[in-house]
Formats: C-alpha cells, structure tokens, sequence
C-alpha cells in the first residue's frame, strides 16, 4: 500500500499516522507538505491527519482546505482514490467539499480526550472490512469541535443512503446521549461519501493499533485498507 499523508503547519499526529501506516502495512508513507501540487506517483492512499492545522483560526479546517495540494486531493478522489480524514482531517474534506456538513464546537463547549465507544455500522467498504457490522470498538478522541452538524436533508440521504459509518455508542452498543460525548446529530462519528471512496472521522484508530498502548481496535481500518488494496491491485 502506498500512502501519502499530508502535513499542514499546525498538524501534529502526522507522525502518529504515519508510524501506524509502517505498522500495518510494512511500507512508510510519503509525507506530502502543503504548498505541493502533486501527490506522488502511484499513490492509492491519501490520509489528512488530525492536528490543529493554521492553529484552527477561522473555522477548524477552513485555511488547510484551501492549500495547494488539496486539488490534488479532489482530482485523486473523483479518480475513486482512498481519502481518509481524522480529527482535523475530517474538518479539512468537510470545508474542502469532499464530504458534506460541518464540525462544530462540542456541545458542552469543552475539549475532549479520552477512550470512546463507537459502532461499526458497516462492514463492506473499503475502510472498515477489517470489522463485522456491528462491532463495537473502543478508540481515542482528542478534540474541542466535533460535534457533527448538518441540514435534514443532508443527514436523511446520509443515513438513507447507509453514508454514516460509525457512530458513539455505549461499550454495549446502544445509541444513547450519554455516550454521544460532543452532542453529534444522530450521533455520528464517521461518514463516507457518495462514492464510498473518501471517509471523515472525528476518532483517532491510528493511537489504539499496539497491545502496548492498551487496545488494538484501530488496527482493523488500516489492515482492511491494505487488504482491500492487495485484492484490488
């Protein structure tokens, strides 16, 4: 699998990412700095990480959705290219246009860091084929605005069309505002687009993949992209 993850000024789990990558795959990824204009040659993988890109002035996102190599990006993903955004990367394709809505403050208005429960709505894409539908798994967050927000219309299409991926849920699996730790509609954590090709995450999957750190939960998203890869290459 050959990934590309992209650093902006103010990212700082790219290395987090990048480590898990090697990890799980047993290539290291390029890291691509924002001011390019071209993802390297052969790229099947295109991973925004979480961070605090341009020190989250104006809108989370907002700046680094503007940056040069974010074309690049768009033109790999309507090619039907993997895109995958965490934390602030979910932030960055939601004002870049790769996926619809927005991350807005935590609804009880403070930052977050912690273990959270999320259910895997879906095993059959690209991105979660390392889980059962269903499954329940524990894996960190770290931020202040990820409360997933957007108008009916989008929401409905969104779960109609079977777009929301995981979502906050007890370690039981039960929906329930009290497991809904920044207030998301619906409870939402992930979601795909349309073509099924790009996924947005507020979570962290990269920081739970070593039995060191106290759970290898995240190490299903990575190890089922580099299998969906091998099969499709």
């Amino acid at each position: 699998m050959k990934a590309a993850v992209l650093v902006f000024p103010g990212i700082n789990r790219e290395r987090d990412m990048a480590r898990t990558l090697r990890l799980v795959s047993g290539t290291a990824p390029a890291m691509v700095w924002h001011a390019d204009s071209d993802l390297p040659k052969g790229t099947d993988l295109v991973v925004v990480p979480g961070g605090f890109s341009y020190g989250d002035y104006l809108r989370c996102g907002a700046i680094a959705a503007r940056s040069p190599i974010m074309k690049a990006v768009h033109d790999f993903a309507a090619k039907g290219g993997l895109v995958l955004g965490v934390c602030n990367g979910f932030q960055i394709l939601c004002e870049a246009g790769l996926l619809p809505g927005v991350l807005m403050r935590n609804s009880q208005l403070k930052f977050i860091c912690r273990d959270v429960y999320l259910r895997v709505e879906r095993s059959d894409t690209p991105f979660t084929r390392g889980y059962n539908a269903g499954q329940v798994i524990k894996v960190p967050v770290a931020h202040g605005e990820g409360n997933y927000i957007a108008d009916g219309e989008t929401v409905a299409r969104l779960e109609g069309e079977g777009r929301v991926i995981f979502r906050y849920s007890s370690p039981d699996g039960m929906i329930d505002p009290n497991w809904n730790h920044n207030g998301a509609m619906n409870a939402i954590a992930g979601i795909m687009n349309e073509r099924g090709n790009v996924l947005g995450m507020m979570p962290h999957p990269e920081n739970h993949v070593e039995a060191a750190l106290g759970s290898t939960d995240g190490r299903g998203l990575f190890a089922g992209l580099v299998d969906h890869l091998a099969k499709a290459a």
